[in-house]
């Protein structure tokens, strides 16, 4: 999907055109890929916008940074409030929010510690990620490439070298035919992308993996998580071998992008008779109620934009 240009970005606590938003060619992010990062969805409420889970992805912002040893300036609730602050001048909502961090223009080689620290927030208008409709599923694939192992990179941060990764699986999962280009490791236990998680339901259990098999704490992973303890849903979190993808009786993926998503087949094997099952269902009616504000937050999961006008843009 391609980006549409808003008119500001947060840059360094100020706001700055988008088109004066750029880099050096020698920054060392662009060389080594020094990076991490955030995907966050404001929804459009009949009381206004809000930001899902704000303050978590913030936190998750700051521990990824930390990982990699990147001083922020800025503290959570700083960070937070520049992404308020950047949706209503924007007038953008609903919309995607990506804040990033990164090292920039200092010093040639690896070591990054001369470089400075920028901090850039940017929300743009952005719609269904994975599939045209949510009650028609997507098919995904086995991909021979695998995901990155514990103690090579970091999974629990969110950084822009882990998606070099990712790139490969869904270069291969286009290049095999799957239009949408989403695939698993080889493994079938992670999903396509460094952010999204993969849910299973066999029996009328909930099984997900496990943060130790280098998978990103997702934050929707966590909703969804609390959501299914709610509802009275066993869960259990463990190693997935890639063949419970074929006999599951549900499959979904849950992440920012993502949403709540269910997988339709896999490698052409339909994922139960190819429908959303009833455990996938309740859960992603009770994710998209709280969030489209239908159903109570009962979880203070939102944080409400403050804007006058309540109309949203078109997406």
């Amino acid at each position: 999907m391609a980006i549409q240009k808003t008119d500001k970005i947060w840059h360094n606590g100020k706001f700055i055109a988008w088109d004066d938003a750029t880099l050096h060619v020698m920054s060392h992010v662009v060389n080594y890929g020094s990076s991490v990062f955030e995907g966050i969805r404001c929804y459009a409420l009949p009381s206004g916008p809000a930001i899902f889970r704000a303050q978590e992805h913030m936190q998750r912002l700051l521990d990824s940074a930390r990982i990699y040893r990147i001083d922020v300036d800025f503290t959570r609730d700083e960070i937070v409030g520049g992404l308020l602050e950047l949706i209503k001048i924007n007038g953008v909502w609903p919309c995607y929010i990506r804040p990033i961090v990164l090292r920039g223009y200092g010093e040639a080689g690896v070591n990054p510690f001369n470089s400075p620290t920028e901090v850039y927030i940017c929300n743009y208008p952005w719609g269904k990620y994975l599939g045209s409709d949510s009650a028609q599923g997507v098919d995904v694939c086995i991909s021979s490439w695998t995901r990155i192992a514990p103690n090579t990179l970091p999974a629990m941060a969110k950084s822009g070298a882990n998606y070099m990764n990712s790139q490969l699986i869904k270069m291969e999962a286009i290049l095999n035919g799957y239009a949408e280009g989403i695939a698993l490791d080889v493994n079938g236990y992670l999903s396509e992308g460094s952010g999204e998680n993969l849910f299973l339901v066999r029996g009328g259990v909930l099984y997900t993996t496990p943060l130790a098999n280098s998978v990103l704490n997702g934050i929707t992973r966590n909703s969804v998580l609390t959501l299914a303890r709610q509802l009275g849903i066993e869960v259990v979190e463990q190693a997935m071998p890639r063949e419970m993808l074929y006999i599951c009786d549900e499959a979904f993926f849950t992440g920012t992008a993502a949403e709540v998503t269910h997988l339709r087949s896999v490698d052409r094997i339909l994922v139960g008779d190819g429908t959303m099952g009833p455990i996938t269902k309740a859960l992603h009616d009770e994710f998209f109620g709280i969030v489209n504000g239908t159903r109570p937050d009962r979880h203070n999961w939102l944080t409400p934009v403050n804007v006058k006008v309540a109309e949203p843009v078109g997406v």
